[in-house]
């Protein structure tokens, strides 16, 4: 099919919750094709799903695998690869137990119910979550989020959050009161702009957390899996949370999410208390497993580092050269091109220059290429960022006058 009737099929059958214009329809490494055979650099990865890139051979071949013997029994069973996927994660992050799910809402949702549970007895279910964060699109999810735009038209909204403000120690400790159970925190907002937390607020947060008995929980969905050049966020602060939510990277593009505890609250959910049908599958497990096989084999996590930080260089120039440029900043493979006015028209150019990228927080455009990407596919992606944003100031003279610009 073509794209004009792949979208004539989503106008039909699909619910209009997006708006999309590209087809695409196979993929290999950092690059993918639309229905028309056109060729695009992948700089958004699924929204940071796509960790090791587009059909990792080893990848395919896991999964092929453990399709072609069992992919699902629900947990009304044991399987064999769930725990050994859960060892994988709690000897890289918190040393205690893990909750399998499908998504990085469900995940957030689980820690919602943890603190929730954890905190019952004592009267404590408020959970503070801070301004531009993104924590999903579920009822509870969405309420957590610190962006008024996902929350219009689903009031009344549940109650039990409270909100704070990023890289603020002072604004956490007035959202605090004997209700709170939890905090809930990004490393790094993704969706809210690459906006990153301070290692200094980082670990304040964690004393405070402290000093007040409530659980610090990191939302680990985008910036974690290697992305931040450690397998997850809040490393580089060295601080230890509670308990982190996963997603996104973890099955290289195949569903799965996941809670990972510190073993002084593993136990918190017990039989009864949460559940799920698809949550650590074997084939999202077998996924999961090569997922951290490759990011390990490959040494992406120093490659993302490195090359991130390159990324960031590329970019930097292009402040000194536009006015509307206010800042390049960034993460490991979470680069934020910062304007001071509304990104999408860039977004645009951009993905007709071949380069996918996301207009996010309405004036930053968004780069999380899969971690497999080479430095010369970074450089190549470079070349037509700074070539999209000539043609952006170009356009905008021509509509507008150079004064407006």
């Amino acid at each position: 099919m073509n794209t004009t009737e792949i979208k004539s099929l989503y106008e039909s059958f699909v619910m209009p919750t997006y708006a999309p214009e590209i087809a695409l329809v196979r993929g290999e490494g950092c690059r993918v094709w639309d229905a028309e055979d056109n060729e695009y650099m992948d700089f958004i990865a699924g929204i940071a799903v796509v960790s090791v890139g587009h059909c990792h051979p080893a990848l395919v071949r896991a999964m092929r695998e453990q399709a072609g013997k069992l992919m699902h029994v629900s947990n009304l069973y044991f399987n064999e690869l769930q725990p050994q996927l859960a060892r994988v994660i709690s000897e890289r992050s918190l040393g205690g137990k893990c909750f399998f799910c499908n998504s990085g809402a469900e995940a957030n949702e689980g820690l919602i119910k943890l603190a929730r549970k954890w905190g019952h007895d004592a009267g404590r279910h408020e959970v503070i979550t801070f301004s531009n964060s993104f924590h999903g699109r579920t009822l509870a999810t969405l309420t957590a989020t610190g962006q008024d735009k996902v929350k219009k038209g689903f009031d009344p909204l549940p109650a039990g959050f409270r909100q704070a403000t990023l890289n603020d120690i002072e604004s956490v400790g007035i959202a605090l009161n004997d209700q709170t159970a939890a905090v809930l925190v990004e490393a790094v907002q993704c969706e809210g702009g690459i906006r990153i937390a301070d290692h200094e607020f980082l670990q304040n947060l964690r004393t405070l957390c402290d000093e007040a008995g409530v659980l610090l929980l990191c939302d680990e969905v985008q910036c974690g899996m290697g992305r931040s050049g450690n397998w997850f966020g809040y490393e580089a602060s060295g601080i230890r949370p509670d308990a982190i939510a996963m997603a996104k990277g973890l099955g290289g593009g195949f569903p799965i999410g996941a809670i990972s505890a510190s073993p002084e609250f593993s136990d918190i959910l017990t039989v009864g208390s949460h559940a799920t049908t698809f949550g650590g599958t074997p084939l999202a497990c077998a996924a999961g497993i090569q997922v951290f096989q490759i990011i390990e084999e490959e040494g992406l996590l120093a490659q993302a580092r490195d090359l991130g930080a390159a990324f960031v260089e590329g970019l930097t120039p292009l402040c000194k050269q536009y006015e509307w440029v206010a800042e390049a900043r960034g993460v490991g493979f979470m680069i934020g091109l910062e304007l001071t006015k509304e990104a999408l028209g860039l977004q645009q150019i951009l993905a007709e220059k071949g380069l996918l990228s996301l207009a996010t927080a309405n004036t930053v455009i968004r780069f999380v290429p899969p971690m497999t990407v080479s430095e010369q596919e970074i450089k190549e992606a470079i070349s037509r960022i700074h070539d999209a944003c000539a043609e952006f100031q170009k356009a905008n003279e021509e509509s507008h006058g150079a004064d407006i610009i």
